[in-house]
């Protein structure tokens, strides 16, 4: 119990000075989506929050080379005014980073999904409708934490994490990945397993040639979304092009069967355009079409036996800030317009658009006036962003 203690005051000390001497940044998102949608010939009219957050980030040199770091996230709720999930349910830690590389402590999210899943899914970060329905994710949202990220070793960096579960073994577990960039060419994996025996690993590409960006990613997981379930494996494969102020996007996903649950294969398809108005700005569509083996288990958008489809949406928003945030739900076929704040798609931006900090915009949408601080931190920023 005295350990307990004297950690949770340094930690404290470590975090109040940051604030005192250091780099703070206070950054957030607003996205907040109007929909109109059929599920099987049932419509319906929806205001949809996407993963809003306000969050503060910063460091504290602590000379020789030594900096004190740290996060805390506050998601919630534009469409309701409500708090989403834990009050700090974002990244909330504080670390220690130097030439040895970098410990955290505290709640963080999966870096075996940044790594693969997050890397390729180049149309809107990975947010909202069009994102990658059919992962499988095993620790989160990684309570209780303790990860290590080495230094850049010549292009390959490796993140090793243990998550205590305080009695919970569902949320005991480990998270490891391995990120290598040579040239044009970018790799990735990860490992994630838990105390229940649900577990997953993936294996990740993406490449670049000139405009044109494509990705990959190859997954086998087990037991992850139902115990007893089994194994199963999935793919997903997207590429971009980029000319002049346009990017055109395409994904496409396919989980099998679990070994032990029949017609629980899905197949996805996410068709997107974007139009980068400046580097912050641009608006965007996109059709994106979830289709659910008889089973259902990537969303509960039927009722009986049967394919799981959902009809195209008409979907305006506005983001500040791009972020890497897998916030809905698996869904099925929505056709999206939109607006979104961000940053044109470039190969660089692939590597650390998780640490865009945010200054001060203001946009309109339908007459509604949304006013967001943000910040552009000069270069890659300080530390890794979240989803």
């Amino acid at each position: 119990m005295k350990k307990t203690l004297i950690f949770a005051a340094v930690a404290t000390l470590v975090a109040g000075s940051a604030l005192a001497q250091s780099s703070v940044t206070i950054y957030g998102r607003l996205n907040v989506t109007a929909e109109s949608i059929e599920r099987n010939g049932v419509k319906t009219k929806e205001l949809i929050n996407n993963a809003s957050r306000l969050g503060f980030k910063g460091t504290e040199d602590l000379g020789g080379g030594l900096k004190a770091i740290f996060t805390l996230e506050h998601r919630f709720n534009v469409d309701t005014g409500t708090v989403s999930g834990d009050f700090w349910s974002g990244d909330s830690y504080v670390g220690l980073s130097g030439g040895f590389g970098t410990v955290r402590l505290g709640r963080f999210f999966s870096e075996a999904y940044y790594a693969t899943a997050d890397y390729i899914s180049m149309n809107n970060h990975d947010t909202g409708p069009s994102s990658d329905a059919l992962y499988a994710f095993v620790n989160v949202p990684g309570k209780n934490k303790i990860g290590y990220t080495t230094p850049n070793l010549g292009g390959l960096v490796i993140h090793a994490a243990v998550m205590a579960g305080e009695g919970n073994r569902a949320a005991k577990g480990v998270d490891f990945a391995a990120t290598y960039d040579i040239g044009n060419l970018s790799l990735g994996a990860g490992y994630e397993k838990n105390d229940l025996d649900a577990q997953q690993y993936a294996v990740r590409g993406l490449y670049t040639a000139g405009p044109f960006v494509f990705g990959a990613y190859f997954q086998k997981d087990k037991n992850v979304y139902g115990n007893n379930f089994g194994s199963r494996t999935n793919f997903r494969l997207t590429g971009a092009y980029n000319v002049g102020n346009s990017e055109f996007h395409v994904g496409y996903g396919k989980a099998d069967d679990y070994s032990r649950v029949a017609n629980s294969d899905a197949e996805q398809l996410m068709l997107g355009y974007n139009y980068n108005l400046s580097k912050r700005t641009k608006v965007y569509g996109y059709y994106t079409d979830v289709d659910n083996g008889r089973a259902n288990i990537y969303g509960n958008l039927t009722q009986g036996p049967g394919p799981s489809r959902q009809r195209p949406v008409f979907r305006p928003a506005f983001f500040v800030v791009p972020s890497t945030s897998r916030a809905q739900q698996p869904s099925a076929a929505r056709m999206v317009l939109g607006m979104q704040q961000a940053q044109p798609l470039t190969r660089h931006m692939r590597v650390d658009r998780r640490r865009a900090d945010v200054g001060v915009a203001q946009q309109h949408l339908h007459g509604a006036q949304v006013r967001a601080m943000v910040q552009q931190v000069g270069g890659k920023g300080v530390t890794q962003g979240v989803r």
